[in-house]
Formats: structure tokens, C-alpha cells, sequence
């Protein structure tokens, strides 16, 4: 009896080295009990989620602390080859974000996997590879301007040690105790014990991120706007249509379209904000705020749009904007004759370009806009500041977050989308939307209300015809314009007849111009052809 428990206890000694040496990093030796490759991976998984679970919770609790996944999807983004964000915004529209975001969490989850199952024998890897990871998520975050250099590296170190501390705990559990096999009530604990770690995860992860959403959506406390100096009269009766479904002459704020390669909407703190104007000019100067705002504000309503937008689609918006006129400070600058070209630079460094020879027209006025539909700018729009040019796609002019104004040539410099793909000089196109009736509904026969947008700013729209099935074009009731830098609601009454039916729409532009027929994709200009919609009519 007494040499049955003598080896016992030598086999117990025997195994709890052999852990001894596994959990140390060492190689285990050949007989060395490891977890299943199946109990490794959801090890790795666990860890890993709860590692960049524990990011986003400080993320959320401190201010200037990184979300490790928004951060690895800024570089991402920066990394992105040319025609990439056309594919997203097909594939995802404006929910191209959320998909990142989540591609991110899943290819970290799949990484985090592959180093639990390398743990079983190499675990001095498998920290070698949490490091790396989270070294990635450090030099990302540095790159951020609003991110705290020590906070990041806070951060960083969290990750490691959590991950690390949760694989090796998670592993214990699932190594047989000297055994090749491993009890039920052993499975059970490691089942019960990672699915109580990963629900764990899950909600710290998500306050966290509730948190840094509820901070980015904050309201911006500017204190209030001064009043422009040409206050615009209030909307004339006929520059709105009465028909449901037609999307609003103005559009608010929240619905307003939102394109930008920011993953979480900055939130810029005024006290340290300052906009500078400089490069090709004869007296460079900087403005903060309360400067800014002391300038004359000046206020007009411009359509702005993506040139991202497919034909009929919805990345386009009118809004009420004011702030200080481009011109204003240009003029202040002095801009020397060479200059060719504006450039916006954005807080981390993001550029939109366009010639100076588009504020030629005396008529075009841009603004560094600090306010939008009566509002001050919110901060998923830009603020504190961002330029609103009318007649130009947004990815040539729209800076948000504005902080600089570079003077420079146009063979100098390019904007930043300019390299992946798309033109350097981008007018909005000419274009027209249906929205009403939408795409395969069922209408009943007799007169169909046929209405939607159209827009070229800043040429303005003196037509629009609609088109059934291979028809001829007959004209549509036309909104009173607001000016020519905003979009027309239009109407056409249709004495509908049972059976399915093409609608097609085009606009004519102020200076004559039809809306082409030719289709094109948005790359690299803008998207072209003719909205066109089926329907059913019912007898």
C-alpha cells in the first residue's frame, strides 16, 4: 500500500514539474500532458477578447486612451490600396465602419486562436505574439494626434498582461493532471470558466465602447454662434413640395450623410484648436476660436456630395451653413500669384485639394463653416471648422476637422485620395433621384406622384424630365431654387396604368447642360447615367 502512494506521489511530482516547466515557457517534454487543440484555440480566443475587451474599457473611462481596434483600423485605412473605397461603399454603404470594425475584432479573434494552439508547446511564442500585437495597436495609436503617448503605452501593456495572465489560467484548466484525458467535471470547468471570462469580456467591452461613443456624440459646447452679417430670409413657400416621401429641401443634421475615414468621431477641445493659414502666401497667421468666431459670419444654404454616390443614391444633402468667408482670409493672408492650390489639412493630417482659380467667380462664395442648419457645427460634421466650397465633391474640398490652410502649386502636392484613384479636379456632376415611388413598389393605377431631387451645384437646375418605359420625356414641376448651389425638389404626375413600367429620370443644368445618359462608375469623377426604377401597377 505504502508503494502504491509513493508512486503516486512521484507521478503527481512528476506532472506538476512537467506543468512547472510548460506554464515557464519552456518546451514540455514528449509526454507532458497538453490540452486539446479544440480547449487551445478557445483559450487563445478568450484572451484575446478579453485583452482588447479591457482597451476598449479604458478606452471609454479615460479620455486620450486608445480603442486598440479603432486605432488598427485607422492604419488599416491609411494602408488602403486605390479603387478600396469604392468596393467598401459598395459592398457596405455608409455601415463601411462597423464592418471594419468587426473584421478587425473577428481577424484578431482568429490570430488570438492560432496563439493558443501554440501555446500548448511553445508558450514563450505565443507571448512573443500578444507583444507584437499589441506593439501594433501602440504604434497605431501614436499615430493618432487626440491619443495620449502614455496612456497608449498604458494600453499596451494591459493587453499583454491580460492576455497572457488569461491564456496561461485558461490553459492550467484545460491540461489533463497527469493524464492523458481529461475528466468530465474537468471539461465542465473549462467550458464554464471560458464562457463566464468571454461573457465578461463582452460586456466591458461593450461599456466601453458605449462610453467612447457617448463622448464622441457629445454635444459640442462652443457656447453660441454670432449672428451672420447677411442673415438668408426664410425659405420661400414654393421651395418646398408637398408630397410624402420626398426628402426634406434641407436635411438635418442627424440625417445628414456622413463620409469620412474616421472610425470614431473626433472630438477636437476648442482651448487647444487653431486653424493656420500659410504656405504660398505673404502673411502667414493663425486663428483660435474665439478669433475665428469674432470674424463677420456670413451664412448660405450649398448642396454638398460624395463622389462615392452611385446614381440615385443617398450620399448627397442640403444644409444651412455659416461661418467665416475662404476669401476673408485669404485676402488676410495674401496669396501670392503662383498658388494654384488650396489645401485643407485636417487634425491628423488628412488633405483635400482643389485650384484657386475656383474662388475666381465672384458669385462662389466658400466658408470655413462653424455652424450648420442653426446649429454649431457637430462634431461628426467637422467641428470646430470645416470648408464648405460650393460645386466640388467633398473628397477635393469638404475638410472637416479643419486646422490648416496651405497655399502651394497644383503640381506640388496631392490630396489624399488624389494617389488612390481619384481625380485631383472634381466638379459635382449634373444628377437627378427618384424618390418616390422606390424601387419595385406596388402603386395603384391612376395619377402616381413621381418625385425626388436633383442638384448641380453650383450651375443650379432649370429641368427635369421624367421618362416611362421608352416614352418620351415629359417635363417635371420644379421647387423654387434656393440659389444655384442647392439642389430643386421635383414632381411629376403620373396617370399610371396597370402592369410594370421603367421610370427613368434626367436634369438640365443651369448653363444648358443635359444630364448624360452615358453610365460610368463613381471613380474616378463621379458617377453618371440616369436613375432608373421599376414598379407595379395595380389595376
Amino acid at each position: 500500500m505504502r508503494e502504491v502512494q509513493v508512486r503516486h506521489a512521484a507521478s503527481v511530482e512528476r506532472a506538476g514539474a512537467e506543468r512547472g516547466t510548460h506554464d515557464a515557457g519552456m518546451a514540455p517534454t514528449p509526454n507532458a500532458p497538453v490540452p486539446s487543440r479544440a480547449a487551445a484555440a478557445s483559450a487563445g480566443i478568450v484572451a484575446g477578447g478579453v485583452a482588447l475587451a479591457a482597451t476598449e474599457l479604458l478606452a471609454g473611462i479615460l479620455p486620450g486612451a486608445p480603442s486598440v481596434v479603432l486605432e488598427i483600423g485607422a492604419f488599416l485605412i491609411s494602408l488602403q490600396p486605390p479603387g478600396a473605397k469604392q468596393i467598401v461603399v459598395d459592398l457596405f454603404g455608409t455601415g463601411d465602419k462597423l464592418a471594419l470594425n468587426i473584421a478587425i475584432v473577428l481577424g484578431a479573434l482568429v490570430l488570438a486562436a492560432g496563439l493558443g494552439i501554440l501555446a500548448r508547446y511553445h508558450r514563450s511564442w505565443t507571448t512573443a505574439g500578444f507583444t507584437g500585437i499589441a506593439v501594433l495597436g501602440l504604434l497605431a495609436s501614436l499615430r493618432d494626434p487626440l491619443v495620449d503617448g502614455l496612456l497608449a503605452l498604458v494600453a499596451a501593456v494591459l493587453g499583454v498582461v491580460v492576455a497572457y495572465g488569461v491564456i496561461g489560467w485558461l490553459l492550467r484548466l484545460a491540461t489533463p493532471s497527469g493524464e492523458a484525458w481529461m475528466p468530465d467535471w474537468g471539461r465542465r470547468r473549462f467550458i464554464g470558466t471560458s464562457i463566464g471570462v468571454a461573457a465578461l469580456a463582452v460586456a466591458g467591452g461593450g461599456v466601453g465602447r458605449i462610453l467612447l461613443n457617448s463622448r464622441a456624440d457629445a454635444a459640442p459646447t462652443p457656447g453660441s454662434i454670432p449672428p451672420a452679417v447677411d442673415p438668408v430670409a426664410p425659405l420661400a413657400a414654393g421651395a418646398k413640395l408637398d408630397v410624402a416621401g420626398i426628402t426634406p429641401i434641407v436635411v438635418s443634421n442627424r440625417d445628414f450623410y456622413r463620409i469620412d475615414t474616421q472610425l470614431l468621431t473626433p472630438r477636437i477641445d476648442v482651448s487647444d484648436w487653431t486653424l493656420n493659414i500659410d504656405g504660398m502666401v505673404d502673411h502667414p497667421f493663425s486663428l483660435d476660436y474665439a478669433e475665428l468666431l469674432a470674424m463677420e459670419m456670413h451664412e448660405q444654404y450649398v448642396t454638398i456630395a460624395c463622389v462615392s454616390n452611385e446614381v440615385g443614391g443617398d450620399l448627397v444633402g442640403n444644409a444651412l451653413w455659416k461661418g467665416v468667408r475662404l476669401r476673408d482670409l485669404l485676402d488676410r493672408a495674401g496669396v501670392q500669384a503662383g498658388a494654384s492650390q488650396l489645401v485643407g489639412h485636417s487634425f491628423d493630417g488628412w488633405t483635400a485639394g482643389f485650384p484657386t482659380a475656383w474662388l475666381d467667380a465672384p458669385d462662389r462664395e466658400a466658408l470655413v463653416a462653424v455652424a450648420m442648419n442653426g446649429e454649431p457645427l457637430p462634431a461628426e460634421h467637422g467641428f470646430p471648422a470645416r470648408l464648405i466650397v460650393p460645386g466640388l465633391y467633398g473628397y477635393v474640398s469638404a475638410t472637416k476637422w479643419l486646422t490648416r490652410i496651405g497655399l502651394t502649386t497644383l503640381e506640388a502636392f496631392n490630396g489624399y485620395w488624389v494617389p488612390l484613384g481619384w481625380a485631383k479636379e472634381a466638379p459635382i456632376l449634373t444628377q437627378s433621384r427618384i424618390d418616390v415611388p422606390k424601387r419595385g413598389e406596388s402603386v395603384n393605377a391612376g395619377t402616381v406622384a413621381v418625385a425626388g431631387v436633383a442638384w448641380a451645384p453650383d450651375r443650379g437646375i432649370s429641368a427635369v424630365e421624367v421618362r416611362v418605359d421608352d416614352g418620351s420625356w415629359a417635363p417635371a414641376e420644379l421647387s423654387a431654387a434656393i440659389s444655384d448651389a442647392t439642389w430643386v425638389q421635383w414632381l411629376y404626375r403620373w396617370p399610371a396604368t396597370a402592369g410594370t413600367h421603367i421610370l427613368s429620370v434626367r436634369a438640365t443644368d443651369g448653363t444648358g447642360e443635359v444630364q448624360t445618359t452615358d453610365v460610368t462608375r463613381p471613380a474616378p469623377d463621379g458617377a453618371r447615367g440616369h436613375h432608373t426604377i421599376s414598379v407595379q401597377v395595380s389595376g
